[in-house]
């Protein structure tokens, strides 16, 4: 069994369309898998969420989210603004593990970034990584800040002793930049090793779920049951 957990250097990055990928290609391969999702925000309840996405795509049907706020903020700020108790990260820790008796992969999704705060005790999904020993996936963009922000993330990741299952970029565009395409570069250096993926944007619109299970075999790496070649990327870009 392996449990990963998915985080972003923010919001907007393409976390849930990841999320989808890894569960897809579990799928493919005749897998077990489960997704949870801590806590949504920004949806209001009844309205499609981002489990119901993972769900859409990919096809999975073991997948839980363990509370919604309707503020586009932080868990703790949004279940604050609700008026509503947050979600116990310690409560998730338990049922991904429970999951993870049963599933050959559980996929952790977290919201925004990796220091996010999910209470008032500033508990965050990278307290959630470490209490389950998980390696963390980290979802980033293409262009604007994200050399900054996934230095960053990477930073604390180190700090707090987090395993790292690598790089991958959440929304590739189909005509990149300059600034797209010396990021490349960036990130494997920050990294220290090859991108682990990179989906094309739009990916996250697909209706056909063999269509997306193909884009997610093309945009993740090996390591994560795909076919992605990194320097084949590096080349192209």
């Amino acid at each position: 069994m392996s449990i990963l957990v998915v985080t972003g250097t923010g919001a907007g990055v393409g976390k849930t369309v990841v999320a989808a990928a890894l569960a897809a290609l579990a799928l493919a391969r005749g897998s077990t898998a489960a997704v949870v999702k801590p806590a949504q925000t920004g949806v209001p309840a009844g309205a499609p969420g981002d489990v119901d996405e993972v769900i859409r795509l990919s096809g999975i049907t073991t997948t839980f989210e363990l509370g919604r706020f309707p503020g586009p903020l932080s868990p703790a700020a949004a279940a604050r603004a609700a008026g509503m108790p947050p979600v116990s990260l310690a409560g998730a820790a338990e049922l991904v593990r429970e999951l993870a008796e049963s599933n050959r992969l559980v996929v952790v999704e977290g919201t925004g970034g990796l220091l996010d705060r999910y209470d008032e005790d500033g508990a965050t999904v990278a307290d959630l990584a470490r209490t389950l020993q998980a390696q963390v996936l980290v979802v980033v963009r293409a262009g604007g800040d994200t050399v900054n922000h996934t230095a960053l993330t990477l930073e604390a990741m180190a700090h707090r002793g987090l395993d790292l299952a690598g790089v991958v970029i959440g929304r590739w565009p189909a005509a990149p930049g300059q600034a797209e395409r010396s990021d490349v570069a960036d990130l494997e250096m920050l990294a220290a090793r090859p991108l682990a993926g990179a989906l094309p944007e739009g990916a996250g619109r697909l209706a056909d779920r063999r269509a997306f299970a193909e884009v997610a075999r093309k945009g993740l790496g090996a390591t994560l049951g795909g076919a992605f070649d990194p320097a084949g990327f590096r080349q192209s870009v």
